[in-house]
């Protein structure tokens, strides 16, 4: 026990500074993303150190869903990459440790992390969210520093348009001003031009003071023109000192978080759980409601009155306050009216429909909010879980992945992360939009990806605890190898010590036999078969493997003589492979599927001739070799007698 509980506290010392050294990395890579998004919003602003901070702050507890997962895989990957790399793994697997005892205290640290997840997703989470976008969009309100630029003009300051042809460096003065005042309208814009002047702050930092030296204004009179829009009546005024005041407020002012703690990002289950129960109740409500109307509105001064039964229960019994009136034949209505009156009742009823159709569509845009409201609430209440749960599988996914590829460091498991990573959040952000939009259901979107990862995790643990070579090249080139075969040549060498020597009328029955047996699988199966007799029938492969059996019996006799030209002509012969494409497969159903599945089956047909062409070269070059073989034994034969 004393050695297991070592072996715990090993794992736990290795896994745990890698997860907070990469789970910190990870955290300030997406923080950055964050900042490189709304960096306009902050720049320019005379945000101070500690605003900024705040904000910085609760972004990163913001983040902390997306970074988790991320570190998580890349701190297992690291972690038994390591002990891989290190021959670690299989001194404890030497020992009778296996890959999942010693994955026990990761896997138990694992459930607290997940624990740990879910309650700050629901407790913590929320007010971060809140506050973070709260202090956000009272950034985006604040007026940015005030700095005059030369040669442009600057609208920054509400209702004015200033410019500037060049400013003092040292003593702050302006020079060439042009002041557009539009604060009273477009209609009633003022103009102010002026030789120099000094702008200033008010030290509440509500208002800018501007002083201006030799100028003049003008200024439009439009109201005072009492209407007469030909003659429009201005002032100019010749000054040499003007002072003006202008509203400007350069203070941070915080948005009340009442507005934002009642929105989505806010609540925790409870008050998520609480406001989709609300709504749904009203949008059913409004819905029957919607319902009863459409069945009692009149049309064309009739109402609905077919009591159709639904359910195994008629209109009356599913809403019983709708009271319906006697079966009309509304076409008895037509009858006996001309033309022209038919015509005016058919556009009435259009006419009629088109205006319910517009006021329909205008109540379900009003409840297509409520859903959307609805949606929301609920893809927020998933995420809950899912962060718990994605923790878990990237551990799986990561920890077996690192005992297969056996790498530490930071240079091919942190490759192999980020892939994982990309394609999880693909997946996640692709079920998050369809569930936002309402395509999905909402707790289909929120755990595809999930879904998806999952059997990848499965996969990986189970061929990490099998000791597969998941990532051998060489495993799945034998693997295609036997699928569709490559060509191997026969390679025989003379042997200096030859204990049993090749009797040539013993070698003539083989070679005969060999032969026969050659021309019969030729004989029995077709040159070309047709599309259905390939997937049915095939070739026999067990005829094949009897004959390959029977021509390496030959050979290994054979390789036993002493004559040179025989050895040479035996590596002529081919070694007989056989293939799946030989015969897909013996399962009749499946060949069925096939045949009636052209894009999948065609395809493999017609690779299936090529190799079944090349199968027949092989047997005819085994017949023309044995034949050249028996009479080379004769020669031989011959010689021996003379």
């Amino acid at each position: 026990m004393l050695g297991i509980k070592k072996l715990y506290m090993f794992m736990l010392r290795s896994f745990v500074p890698l997860f907070v050294m990469t789970f910190f990395i990870c955290l300030f890579i997406v923080l950055m993303q964050f900042l490189w998004r709304y960096i306009d919003d902050l720049v320019g602003k005379g945000l101070g150190v500690d605003v900024i901070a705040e904000l910085f702050f609760y972004a990163a507890l913001t983040m902390i869903p997306m970074a988790l997962p991320l570190a998580i895989l890349l701190a297992s990957l690291m972690t038994f990459g390591n002990l891989g790399e290190q021959f670690e793994l299989t001194a404890m697997k030497a020992s009778g440790v296996s890959l999942i005892k010693a994955m026990r205290p990761l896997i138990a640290l694992m459930v607290l992390i997940a624990i740990g997840a879910f309650f700050f997703q629901n407790n913590v989470l929320p007010v971060a969210q809140t506050k973070m976008w709260t202090l956000l969009y009272s950034m985006r309100q604040k007026s940015p520093e005030l700095e005059i630029p030369e040669g442009v003009f600057y609208d920054q300051i509400p209702g004015y348009n200033l410019y500037v042809e060049e400013k003092g460096r040292d003593s702050g003065t302006l020079y060439e001003v042009m002041i557009y005042d539009l604060s009273k309208g477009f209609d009633n814009a003022s103009i102010i031009l002026a030789d120099s002047g000094k702008l200033a702050m008010t030290e509440d930092k509500n208002h800018l003071f501007l002083k201006l030296w030799q100028g003049e204004s003008f200024e439009n009179l439009r109201e005072a023109g009492a209407g007469n829009a030909k003659n429009v009546p201005y002032r100019r005024e010749t000054f040499d000192v003007k002072e003006i005041l202008l509203k400007f407020d350069a203070n941070f002012n915080r948005m009340d978080e009442d507005g934002m703690r009642n929105q989505y990002v806010g609540k925790n289950i409870a008050e998520l759980q609480a406001t989709i129960d609300s709504v749904s109740l009203r949008v059913d409500s409004i819905g029957r409601t919607y319902g009863k109307q459409v069945m009692e509105a009149p049309y064309l001064g009739l109402r609905y009155s077919e009591s159709r039964i639904e359910d195994g229960k008629t209109v009356e019994e599913r809403i019983p306050d709708v009271k319906l009136d006697r079966v009309i034949n509304v076409d008895s209505l037509l009858k006996g009216s001309n033309s022209s009156a038919q015509i005016n009742y058919i556009n009435q009823a259009l006419n009629k429909a088109k205006y319910q159709k517009q006021e329909y569509e205008f109540k379900g845009l009003v409840m297509q909010d409520d859903r959307k409201t609805i949606r929301r609430h609920s893809i927020e209440l998933q995420k809950k879980f899912t962060l718990s749960f994605a923790c878990i599988i990237f551990f799986f996914i990561g920890a077996p992945l690192g005992a297969i590829i056996r790498k530490g460091g930071l240079g091919m498991p942190l490759v192999i992360s980020v892939l994982l990573f990309i394609f999880y959040y693909i997946i996640d952000n692709t079920g998050y939009k369809m569930a936002r939009d309402g395509r999905i259901a909402v707790w289909e979107g929120m755990w595809l990806s999930s879904a998806v990862l999952l059997p990848l995790g499965i996969f990986f643990t189970y061929k990490a605890v099998k000791d597969s070579a998941v990532f051998n090249s060489d495993a799945y080139l034998n693997f295609f190898r036997k699928l569709v075969g490559s060509n191997e040549a026969r390679h025989i060498e003379m042997k200096e010590l030859v204990m049993d020597d090749v009797e040539p009328s013993v070698a003539r029955d083989m070679l005969e036999s060999l032969r026969n047996s050659a021309d019969a699988f030729l004989a029995e199966n077709p040159v070309r078969p047709s599309y259905p007799a390939y997937w049915l029938r095939g070739y026999d492969r067990l005829k094949l493997r009897s004959l390959a059996q029977k021509l390496e019996e030959t050979v290994v006799y054979m390789s036993n003589s002493r004559d040179k030209l025989v050895i040479n002509k035996l590596m002529d012969y081919p070694i007989l492979r056989s293939l799946w494409l030989y015969h897909p497969t013996n399962y009749a159903p499946a060949a069925w599927a096939a045949i009636v599945l052209l894009p999948i089956g065609l395809p493999v047909y017609m690779i299936g001739l090529r190799q079944l062409r090349i199968l027949r070269g092989e047997v005819s070059a085994i017949v023309k070799v044995s034949a050249q073989l028996a009479e080379l034994m004769a020669d031989d034969a011959a010689g021996d007698m003379n």
